[in-house]
């Protein structure tokens, strides 16, 4: 493993610079939840938080997010194993695991927009909060993001 390769490394020995440098910028973790009160289950929906900048999938605030929306959830290498609803193609969760990084994360493609043109990210897939009304009616397959749209002549 090369020097500069430090997102190979085991994630507890990563500096908070490099684990942050983790996030591929898909804003799939950004995408609200709902959790059936009486099952546990939960399920996805294509709306976003309010702080998703929609046109390229990161947060418009990052610094402040948890002042300005109290659930926003701070990753650790720990929860990152744990939290069921974190996408499996998520570098947090795949590296935390000790899987390698896809080819279409930036830090191996070099390349911050990949992700997007490999279909893996919510850019123009989702509505704000802002605007989705009723939660209810945005429900998704919990691997609607993971898949290439494919399109028709």
């Amino acid at each position: 493993m090369s020097a500069d390769r430090f997102w190979e490394r085991p994630v507890e020995t990563l500096t908070r610079e490099q684990w942050e440098a983790l996030c591929d910028g898909c804003g799939k973790c950004c995408l609200h939840k709902l959790e059936d009160d009486v099952t546990g289950e939960v399920h996805h929906t294509n709306v976003a938080c309010r702080l998703l900048d929609l046109r390229t999938g990161r947060c418009s605030d990052y610094r402040h997010r948890r002042a300005l929306v109290p659930d926003c959830v701070r990753l650790t290498p720990r929860l990152a194993r744990e939290l069921p609803w974190l996408p499996g193609t998520c570098a947090y969760r795949l590296r935390a695991d000790g899987d390698p990084l896809p080819d279409w994360h930036h830090l191996v493609s070099g390349d911050r927009d990949a992700v997007h043109r490999a279909g893996q990210s919510v850019i123009g897939k989702v509505i704000s909060e802002t605007m989705a009304g009723p939660m209810e009616a945005h429900i998704v397959p919990a691997d609607h993001f993971d898949r290439r749209e494919t399109r028709r002549a």
